[in-house]
């Protein structure tokens, strides 16, 4: 019997064993970008919260659906007479005599009572039972479009500790090189083959490379901290990026013939869900000429005495149904300026759904010429790469054998040097424009 108990009692606080783990374990063992984006729609707070917005919807929603069902309620009062009430009788016998008057009731009066209503037609509970679907949706599309712009914005950030990580690599390339080319020139210098100048030029060279490579390693420790704000990802965990280079420029192609599908944006699906709600409002302030009709019933236990130590010893009870029927005639046009209101309302959002097909139109465009833009630069800068690096190598080994100066040798580690930033740069810009692109067309996934 004892190890049964022990057996229970394991598999009871198993679960709440395993929580802090589930909870405190919360780094990125393979941080890629759909791996980010992935973390971030989960953990960022303002995803959360928008899931949060979500419960709250639908439990105002519940709120509302419940006035359809049966409502009881249970009073009850009391009631001392400090002095009777007094009721006047004529005598129809002799209309000259004197009214009579007679006092009524019981000084001690209490009346619990039970009473159950029931709404027949309504037009809040209407308007709630038929708006329940769009207003989920609605709360439901808002949080689509908080995924999309933290999708976005995580991937956009991504790009950008990647550049930079690649700045810093160059950096520590070029570094390497002028100190390479420093020894030589030093060595040329001591050896009286060259002068100092060379030696100069290559120590100002190597020491620019250096300060760019401690900036750049100052940008990388902000744009880590921009990106984990995105995620909503923990500041004292480590993250780090795993990406392949060759794999990211196999992801700048993209169809540019693709044409704008409207309804696949989110802020159109959410214009539309809210056109929907604007007409049923229209029809909630049509339906204020109709009359409201509710059902109800009571039970009312009476206790009267004149004694307050006998109030409870005896009851009257009653009891009664009906119905209750309201008709508001006139409210001086209330209900007539309202639905004017409505209509102007519901007007006015076919003018913003116009506007957002322009503005969808303009966003599209833009972000295509930004891309066809980055895209060409980039096959420029590629094709800039691999002529910089030949002609860096072939002056390089000129110049030992004294063919050429170093200030050519300068001049071409510099082209290098430039073109590699150029060439990463590009190619972190075309994919950033990709990502405007299909954010345009409301095509950026978001699981």
């Amino acid at each position: 019997m004892k190890g049964v108990f022990t057996l229970l009692l394991l598999l009871i606080l198993y679960p709440l064993l395993l929580y802090p783990q589930a909870v405190t374990d919360s780094s990125l063992k393979e941080a890629t970008l759909s791996n980010c984006i992935r973390y971030g729609l989960e953990h960022q707070p303002v995803i959360r919260a928008s899931m949060i917005d979500e419960e709250i919807t639908e439990t105002t929603i519940k709120n509302k659906l419940a006035d359809w069902y049966p409502q009881l309620n249970i009073t009850a009062n009391f009631q001392h007479y400090l002095k009777m009430p007094v009721s006047i009788f004529p005598d129809f016998t002799d209309p000259n005599a004197p009214k009579r008057e007679v006092q009524t009731g019981v000084h001690n009066l209490s009346t619990p009572q039970l009473i159950l209503t029931q709404t027949i037609f309504n037009r809040d509970v209407l308007l709630a039972s038929r708006t329940a679907r769009d207003v989920r949706l609605q709360a439901r599309q808002t949080t689509a479009a908080t995924k999309i712009d933290v999708a976005a914005a995580i991937s956009k950030a991504f790009y950008d500790v990647l550049l930079t990580q690649q700045q810093i690599k160059v950096l520590g390339e070029t570094i390497t090189r002028l100190d390479r080319s420093l020894k030589d020139a030093y060595y040329q210098y001591q050896s009286g083959v060259a002068d100092k100048i060379d030696y100069k030029r290559a120590t100002i060279s190597l020491n620019n490379a250096k300060a760019d490579h401690k900036a750049a390693q100052e940008l990388l420790a902000a744009r880590y901290a921009y990106l984990k704000q995105q995620m909503g990802y923990p500041v004292e965990q480590p993250l780090l990026l795993s990406f392949d280079t060759t794999h990211m420029e196999g992801e700048i192609a993209f169809d540019t013939l693709q044409k704008i599908q409207y309804d696949s944006r989110i802020e159109f699906q959410q214009l539309q869900t809210r056109q929907r709600l604007l007409q049923a409002n229209v029809k909630y302030n049509q339906w204020s000429y109709i009359p409201t009709l509710s059902a109800f019933g009571y039970y009312n236990i009476v206790y009267q005495n004149d004694e307050f130590g006998k109030l409870y010893d005896h009851s009257f009870p009653n009891s009664y149904i009906g119905l209750q029927f309201a008709w508001p005639l006139f409210q001086g046009g209330k209900r007539t300026w309202n639905i004017r209101q409505a209509n102007l309302q519901l007007k006015r959002s076919d003018l913003e759904l116009a506007d957002l097909k322009n503005n969808i139109n303009t966003q599209y465009s833009q972000a295509m010429a930004t891309y066809k833009s980055n895209l060409s630069d980039f096959y420029a800068q590629k094709e800039n790469l691999e002529m910089a690096s030949d002609v860096y190598n072939t002056l390089q080994l000129q110049y030992k054998s004294g063919v050429k100066t170093y200030l050519e040798v300068i001049i071409a580690e510099t082209d290098l040097h430039t073109t590699q930033l150029n060439y990463y740069n590009s190619l972190y810009q075309v994919l950033s424009s990709k990502i405007d692109i299909e954010k345009a067309l409301g095509t950026l996934k978001t699981n």
